[in-house]
């Protein structure tokens, strides 16, 4: 693996671009809505994936086919295995992205929704790696909060445990993917691309790890909390009577939400990730400044 160029980069995972995120013809949307709004700023799109047992950084356009089509899952702990193995199509999850960005030298992470903590975790033990990657590497990453079927505010709780800074994005609440706030409070609030840089910079000068960005799904495509909360548990019922586990509970769950919600969770999920992309490049562009002393 080596490091991308020397200017701005917008680092992305592509599981939700393949075909275990949104389904066909939304996520090559996704992906070409995203890479647009990153490159507008003059900003690279660098989105990871498994290709061959290689390592990829930056996925071609003539790549876009692929990236979108069928893959198996790659988390951080997936991430050596599917080198070694030589997997022909490994999607990165925000764990892996956030293992390669790391090491690529990258500092600006973009996604959807990061996952969190299960509802029944503490009999489970279900908590996504998502968490701990961010807490461990130094990297912004920027998302629209957590996916709406977790437990919210014990994710919140675990993100404080392991010393993340949560920073709102023009907004006092924590969003919930679709919804534009789950009710919870986030502990600071900033303004600018130029305010998440200087805390960045501050953060890693102390020798503190991730800094997670939340930002709220544009009101024109949010969903209502209440509804979209009914929606959410209808989806995980669904889930458990067709006894789907691992892997396969989010992508199934998502499905679900879409169906209940006649698409509008789809185009939300659109929106917000491009939202999303957008706010990275800026931040990306403002971070390298201040690493550089400007």
């Amino acid at each position: 693996m080596h490091s991308v160029n020397s200017g701005p980069v917008v680092c992305a995972e592509s599981t939700i671009f393949s075909e275990l995120g949104l389904p066909a013809p939304y996520n090559r949307q996704a992906l070409e809505r995203c890479a647009a709004a990153v490159e507008m700023v003059g900003v690279a799109y660098s989105v990871t994936a498994v290709l061959d047992g290689q390592i990829e950084l930056q996925v071609h356009p003539h790549h876009y086919d692929r990236i979108c089509g069928p893959a198996r899952k790659v988390a951080a702990r997936d991430l050596a295995v599917a080198v070694a193995q030589k997997w022909g199509y490994g999607a990165t999850t925000v764990s892996a992205s956030l293992m390669i960005a790391h090491g690529a030298g990258m500092k600006v992470f973009a996604t959807g929704g990061i996952g969190g903590v299960h509802i029944g975790a503490e009999t489970t033990g279900d908590i996504s790696a998502d968490l701990e990657a961010i807490a461990r590497y130094p990297v912004v990453t920027v998302s629209a909060g957590a996916k709406v079927f977790l437990d919210l505010q014990r994710t919140v709780e675990h993100l404080e445990m392991l010393s993340v800074p949560v920073l709102g994005w023009n907004c006092d609440e924590f969003p919930a993917f679709h919804a534009r706030s789950s009710g919870l409070p986030v502990t600071h609030r900033v303004e600018s691309e130029e305010e998440v840089a200087q805390i960045a910079k501050a953060h890693w000068a102390l020798g503190g790890g991730g800094v997670l960005v939340v930002a709220p799904v544009p009101k024109a495509d949010a969903l209502e909390w209440e509804t979209l909360k009914a929606a959410a548990n209808e989806a995980v019922a669904r889930a458990q009577a067709n006894e789907i586990s691992g892997n396969a509970v989010t992508p199934a769950v998502l499905s679900y939400l879409a169906e209940l919600t006649n698409g509008r969770s789809i185009d939300a999920n659109l929106a917000l990730a491009e939202n999303n992309a957008s706010i990275a490049a800026h931040i990306a562009v403002e971070l390298r400044q201040a690493l550089l002393g400007g």
